[in-house]
């Protein structure tokens, strides 16, 4: 691998763009090839052992292009897959979805924090041994927040069918005196605004993105893999397993700095 080959981030949607959207600030020269797998989104409700299935496909198809890094940008997938990932791939650095209990516990001045995740994440064993480390003494109240990725793969993701459901998981967190709040999807950082108008802004929002984006910096550092060219003009390829209009509106949406000229997208299969 050579410091100009791209990094790869996969989810199973729209989603992991929240990831890719801190990581073109942090890292503005690297080339990304983006995998939606939305032939099998969501993830969240899938068994464990078919989501690592599909994970394991989708990063050979980004190791056949060449990626020298791999985001797994969705943490459904981080909690059912990265550790046999990287047993796989001993050579390939890897990127998960941390789950950001440590933060939102060291933030919160009540003491009672929210996470809104996916079934799959909350039942993960990353997310339990991470609260069992670092949220001692902290009232954790857990919500699933079904239909949630669902209207952010629709482009509803300010939507009134999305703050009613919003309004449904956090509304008893706000009753209940919770002061942090952490996005356990990486879909979820595209409700900000709906979940800010939700909770008046009694919630500090973490988001775990910007971690991530550092943790893949650090690792490209380490290892000599940025970019080695300062001219570079950084190329975003983005594949789907199902129709590319989602990943399209969402690019344009969410992440207007990616100059149009370097974004490509594509169907492909996996």
């Amino acid at each position: 691998m050579y410091s100009n080959d791209g990094i790869g981030i996969f989810d199973s949607g729209v989603g992991g763009l929240s990831v890719l959207r801190e990581l073109a600030l942090l890292l503005p020269r690297e080339s990304v090839c983006y995998v939606a797998d939305a032939a099998h989104c969501p993830y969240g409700n899938r068994p464990a052992h078919e989501v690592l299935s599909l994970s394991v496909a989708v990063v050979d198809f980004l190791l056949q292009k060449k990626c020298k890094l791999i985001v797994v940008a969705c943490n459904t997938a981080t909690a059912a897959a990265i550790d046999e990932l990287r047993r796989r791939y001993p050579h390939v650095p890897f990127v998960g979805m941390e789950p950001a209990v440590k933060p939102a516990a060291e933030q919160s001045k009540t003491r009672s924090v929210g996470i809104l995740a996916t079934c799959g994440t909350l039942q993960g064993r990353l997310f339990r041994q991470t609260q069992a480390r670092h949220a001692a003494g902290v009232r954790m109240h857990l919500a699933v927040g079904d239909g949630l990725v669902e209207l952010v793969e629709a482009g509803r993701e300010d939507s009134p069918e999305a703050l009613a459901l919003l309004r449904t998981y956090l509304q008893p967190m706000v009753d209940d005196g919770v002061d942090v709040l952490v996005l356990g999807c990486t879909h979820y950082p595209f409700l900000q605004a709906a979940i800010e108008e939700v909770t008046q802004g009694s919630m500090a929002v973490v988001n775990p993105a910007p971690a991530v984006a550092a943790q893949a910096k650090r690792l490209l550092e380490q290892r000599g893999l940025l970019c080695s060219d300062p001219a570079a003009a950084p190329r975003y390829d983005f594949f789907s397993t199902g129709g590319v209009e989602a990943l399209r509106q969402m690019q344009a949406r969410h992440l207007p700095q990616l100059a149009a000229g370097r974004c490509a997208f594509y169907f492909c299969e996996v």
